[in-house]
C-alpha cells in the first residue's frame, strides 16, 4: 500500500485471498484505521477507483485489482479542553474507565455548550481530540450516573465499536421502580422519538429495535431494586421500557410522572420519595474484551450515596410494615 500525504491519496492491490467477496467489506478489513461507513460513503462519493473506474460498495472484487482512493476527512468540531474533576476508575494505554458523577452531561449540545465529560476528557489527554466525539462509545443521560467507557486510539475505539454493535459489551443498570415484581423478565419493544415532544422517545412499532433485561435484586412493599442489562442501547432505553410495563423509576419526572406514595409507607420513605429529584437509575457494571490483550474486564462500582440513602429507607419501611 502506499500514501500520498501531499494529495491525501491511498492506492493497494487487492490480494488474491479476498475474490468474490464485496469491496467495502475487503476495504474494511486492508484499512482498519477507517470505518467501513467512512469507506462507503468514500465509494458512494466517487473517491475509490477500481482499475482507475468508479466502482460500488457491492462490487466483488476478483483480486489483483488497483484500488486508489481519495481520502478526506470531515474536521472535528472545536471543543474545548476544561479542567473539570473526573472519577477515573481504570486507565490504560488503550481506553478509560469513568464513573460519571450525577448532574455532568456527555457531549456539548443544545442548551450545553460545555463543562460536559468530552471537554474534561480532552484536558485529561489532549489526544482524544482525534477521535470522533473524543473516543466516547456510549452515552448516559445527564441524571443517570455511573459507568462510561471511552477509547484512546483509533484501533481501540474500532474494537469496542465492535463489541457495542455486537452486543457483546455488558453494560448492566440498578434502577428503583415503582410497584411489585414477580420475578424478572424482559422488555422487547422498539422505540423512536415522540412525535409531539422531540426531546422524548417513546414506545413505537416502526423505531428502532430496543430489548432490556431485568432481575430482581431486592424487593420492598411498595418498590423494587432492579438490576437491568442492556442488549440494546438505544436513548433513554431503560427509563422508557420501565414505564411501558407500568414500573417507572423513582424520580423520573418525564416518563414516570409524579411521586407515586402508598397508604403503609413510613413519613421517612415518604420524605425521602419527594426529595428524590433524578431518576433512581445507576450504571454499576461494565464488562469488555480488552482491545489489546482479548482479556474480558468487568468493573462495578457502588450506588451513589443518594440512592444508599433512598434504600436505607426502604429497608427501614420494610422492617416497619414487617412489625
Amino acid at each position: 500500500m502506499t500514501h500520498d500525504t501531499e494529495k491525501n491519496n491511498l492506492s493497494l492491490i487487492i490480494p488474491e485471498n479476498y475474490a468474490l467477496e464485496r469491496l467495502d467489506l475487503v476495504l474494511s478489513k486492508l484499512l482498519p484505521d477507517y470505518s467501513r461507513t467512512q469507506l462507503q460513503d468514500w465509494i458512494e462519493a466517487g473517491q475509490v477507483l477500481l482499475n482507475n473506474q468508479p466502482t460500488k460498495t457491492k462490487t466483488k472484487v476478483k483480486g489483483g485489482e488497483i484500488v486508489s482512493i481519495h481520502v478526506t476527512l470531515k474536521p472535528q468540531p472545536e471543543w474545548v479542553a476544561q479542567d473539570l474533576p473526573l472519577n477515573i476508575v481504570h486507565e490504560d494505554e488503550a481506553l478509560i474507565i469513568i464513573n460519571k458523577a450525577v448532574g455532568m452531561v456527555v457531549h456539548p449540545g443544545a442548551g450545553n455548550a460545555d463543562r460536559t465529560l468530552l471537554n474534561a476528557l480532552l484536558h485529561h489527554a489532549p489526544s482524544l481530540k482525534d477521535l470522533p466525539r473524543a473516543g466516547i462509545l456510549h452515552r448516559l443521560d445527564k441524571d443517570t450516573s455511573g459507568l462510561l467507557v471511552i477509547a484512546k486510539t483509533p484501533a481501540a475505539l474500532r474494537s469496542l465499536s465492535s463489541q457495542l454493535k455486537k452486543r457483546s459489551l455488558l453494560r448492566e443498570y440498578q434502577a428503583i421502580v415503582y410497584g411489585s415484581f414477580i420475578s424478572g423478565g424482559k422488555v422487547d419493544v422498539a422505540i423512536a422519538r415522540h412525535h409531539l415532544l422531540r426531546k422524548r422517545m417513546a414506545v413505537n412499532e416502526m423505531g428502532k429495535p430496543a430489548i432490556t433485561h431485568y432481575r430482581i435484586a431486592e424487593k420492598f412493599p411498595h418498590l423494587t431494586l432492579l438490576t437491568v442489562r442492556l442488549e440494546t442501547g438505544r436513548t433513554h432505553q431503560i427509563r422508557v421500557h420501565m414505564n411501558h410495563i407500568q414500573h417507572p423509576i423513582v424520580g423520573d419526572v418525564i416518563y414516570g410522572g409524579r411521586v407515586k406514595l402508598s397508604k403503609n409507607m413510613t413519613p421517612e420513605l415518604i420524605a425521602a420519595l419527594r426529595q428524590f429529584k433524578r431518576q433512581a437509575l445507576h450504571a454499576f457494571a461494565l464488562g469488555l474484551t480488552h482491545p489489546i490483550t482479548g482479556e474480558w474486564m468487568r468493573f462495578e462500582i457502588d450506588l451513589p450515596q443518594d440512592m444508599q440513602q433512598l434504600l436505607l429507607a426502604l429497608r427501614q419501611d420494610k422492617a416497619h410494615n414487617k412489625a
